[in-house]
Order: structure tokens, then sequence, then C-alpha cells
């Protein structure tokens, strides 16, 4: 299993699908669990502005696992009756199908949220969150179409990677699979009290189900260094887990009916993957693919407290790592063991946005524009040391002089849609950012 059972359990529930083929089951349960799956237009509700599909075949699928509380009163936390999305990752399928890179995103990703819909007639603000907010502004009304656009929005402005598509597994439907299987055995090595997620263990292997198999996916404070990263690689290892249980079912379909009838109600894709076939054609792909060109990794990040010393809860994108991998996949270059080696050990020493140390000019010739800015870029962290007036620009320029390239590399990133320039006229030791017209839909 290992990486290829973790993708396959992570891509909506395809893992259930691929067993029902091999299971032979009958005509009316085929139809039956077909019918549990639901697609919604997601397309529609995207718009134009969106990044340029670089590398045609190939295909990006954003799976999230929605944490949805509607109906389950304040037990999982109070106000969190909308739609929520525990999980979040970018599975790229090459268009020559011999490789495939998953990417998980932290939820505590502190990233730009555009203006999405909100489903009530309304538009919320561009503005910096949590890159789980995405889902619960769009699905404020109960929308899934209008939860999985406002995720899909986020991530193409945050990575510039065009998404084909989208599936989404829902918490309640979780549970369902667990429980059709008798339970998941897990080995803790240290007991867990975790009053958020609801659940006391013991330390040592034992078998849960029901809440405790949830509260296990979702604890998070209580164990190791109580970070989102922490929890990523516990989902990760009881979905391999789940999936290997799953497999072992393969010769009794009455056994593995309750797993896939679970697993298919809880399945929500965009319209082009509704259904059965579509999804069996897709996990067939990365079946088919090579182990050892299966790559699973975290995008590159570090604790946003480098930056805002009062943060010690979330995280930014470490660049400019994060952005290699963004343009690697967008241009279907494969992603090996080599480069997230390299990911992680660029990690061990980021250049975080506090150390870059920023001149500020207004080249809007409008007044004040460039204090305005600077406040601006001072809240996602960075060391602003000059304001000035200068040449009138519509479109924000970064330049720099050449022994400070990957800190205008680290500003770029911050500001989607702008461009480094090296200029050996660059003011030394600072990088220089002059303010256009457009500074404020860049996120600034």
């Amino acid at each position: 299993m290992t990486r290829r059972g973790r993708i396959l359990a992570w891509t909506g529930g395809i893992l259930g699908v691929v067993l029902l083929g091999a299971g032979g089951t009958g005509f009316w349960v085929y139809q039956h669990l077909d019918g549990n799956i639901q697609g919604v237009d997601v397309g529609s509700k995207l718009g134009g502005d969106r990044p340029a599909n670089l590398s045609p075949g190939s295909k990006n699928i954003l799976v999230v696992g929605s944490d949805s509380r509607a109906g389950m009163g304040d037990k999982y936390g109070k106000g969190l009756e909308t739609m929520q999305s525990d999980t979040l990752m970018v599975l790229h399928i090459s268009a020559d199908r011999k490789w495939a890179t998953a990417v998980s995103f932290p939820r505590d990703s502190w990233v730009q949220i555009p203006a999405c819909d909100r489903g009530d007639g309304t538009k919320s603000k561009p503005h910096h969150f949590k890159i789980n907010e995405a889902f619960s502004i769009g699905g404020l009304s109960g929308d899934v179409a209008n939860a999985a656009a406002c995720t899909i929005k986020t991530v193409e402005k945050g990575t510039g990677l065009r998404i084909d598509h989208f599936t989404s597994v829902d918490f309640q439907g979780f549970k369902g699979m667990v429980n059709a299987l008798g339970g998941i055995e897990v080995c803790p090595k240290q007991a867990i009290h975790d009053t958020k997620a609801h659940l006391d263990m013991e330390a040592g292997c034992q078998t849960v189900k029901d809440e405790k198999a949830l509260g296990y996916v979702r604890t998070r404070y209580s164990v190791g260094d109580g970070s989102d990263l922490g929890r990523i690689g516990r989902q990760q290892e009881f979905m391999k887990a789940l999936a290997a249980k799953a497999q072992s079912k393969l010769t009794s379909p009455g056994d593995l009916y309750g797993f896939l009838d679970s697993a298919t109600k809880s399945i929500t894709t965009d319209k082009e993957l509704e259904g059965l076939k579509p999804l069996y054609d897709l996990a067939a792909t990365v079946k088919d693919i090579p182990q050892d060109h299966l790559t699973f990794l975290t995008v590159p990040n570090y604790p946003r407290e480098a930056d805002i010393p009062t943060d010690k809860a979330n995280v930014v994108w470490q660049y400019p790592q994060a952005g290699s991998l963004f343009s690697d996949l967008a241009h279907d270059r494969e992603i090996g063991e080599a480069d997230k080696k390299k990911f992680e050990e660029a990690a061990k020493s980021p250049v975080t946005a506090r150390s870059v140390r920023l001149r500020v000019l207004n080249g809007t010739g409008g007044k004040g524009q460039a204090a305005i800015a600077a406040n601006s870029l001072r809240k996602l962290g960075f060391t602003v040391v000059a304001t000035d007036n200068g040449s009138r620009t519509e479109k924000t320029l970064i330049t720099y002089p050449p022994a400070l390239k990957t800190q205008a590399e680290v500003l770029a990133a911050r500001l989607p849609g702008t461009k480094a320039t090296e200029s050996a006229d660059a003011a030394p030791g600072v990088v220089t950012v002059t303010v256009g017209s457009d500074f404020a839909e860049l996120g600034g």
C-alpha cells in the first residue's frame, strides 16, 4: 500500500471504487452505489480569472476532507454549524500518466482568500486568514458547489495551479467507513486526552471506531508538538490502515458493501467526476503508476510566529521553495524524492518575510499610498525600512540588487502577479517595491 494506498484512500473514496470493480458485485448494487455519489456544478461558479493550463493532459485534483458539524450541536465546538474543511490536498497526475505527486496543505496555512460568493447573495471581501476558512465562506448556505469554488479560487490564487477536478469526503461518511470495517487498529505511543477532540485513549495498540475514530484523526493539541503537520501524518497513517483493511475484505462483497455504501454516500465531486466509472478510471490511472514515481509531501512552510511573533497558531508557505514546487507541477515536471529532501533541508533555515528589508515607493500618484502599502506589508511580516515617492506605474514593480535575489522572490511570492527584476541601480541592502494601482488586488 504505502504511498499508493494513501493517495487512493484520500482521493474521495476512490479505493472503495477499485474494490467494487474487483469484488464482482451485482448490477443493482452497482446502480445503488453509483447513485450515492453527488456531483455539483463547480465550473460555472469559478469565473474567468483563473490560471492558464500550462500542461494540457495533466490533472490537478483538489481533495477536501469536509468536517461538516451540521446537526452535531456543540459537540465539536460552538459556532461551527457551517461547512468546514479539515484536510486539503492537491493530487497532480502527469500528462503521460507515469508519475503523480500529492501535495498536502496545512489547514492553518495563512493565505489570501479572494472575494467569494457566500451563497446568500453577498460576497466576502479579499482578506488573509487560514486556508480552511475558504470552504466555510463558500459553504455558508450549505451549498457544496460554492464551498468548493471558494476553496479552488483560494488554492489557484496562492499556487498558480489550474484545478481540473474537485472531490470531497465528509466527516460522517468517514465514520461510516470505519464502522463498516469493524474499526481500525491504532497504536499511539502515549496516552491522549484531548477535550477539543473529545478523546481519551491510553497508550498502546487498540481498535477505534465511531466518535473515537473521528477524535483520533482530529486530535492535534494533545499529541506531539500540537501542530497541524503532526495531525496530517496521523491521518495519512490511519487512511493507510483503513485502505489495507478494506482490501482484506475483497473476497466478501457482503462485508464490503457497508464500507462502499458509506464511502459513496460521503463523496461529492464536480460533474465530470460524478459516478463510479469516472472515479474508477481515475483510480486505475494512479494504481498503474510505479511506486517510486508517487511522491507525497506537505507544501514547504514555517511557523508564522517567525514573521509575526504574536501568531503562534499558523504557518506560512516557505519561498522560494513553495514557488518552485508549484511551478514544477504547473509545467508538469516530476517532483521526486530528491526534490522532497531538498525541501526538507531548506526548511531548517527558511528565508522569512521578517528578514526581508523593504523600501516602499509610491508609484500611484495618490497621496499616502506608500504608507498604506508599507502597513499592509508589515502585516505580512516584512520589515519596511523606508517609504518615499517613486515613478508612476500602473503595475506594482519589485527590483533588487544582485545579492538579494532570494529575498525579492520571497516578496514576489506574497504578491501574486508581480515579478522581481534584478537591477544594478537598485538601492543596496534592500528590496524596492514600487506600488502601482493594482497593489490592493495583489493581496497587499
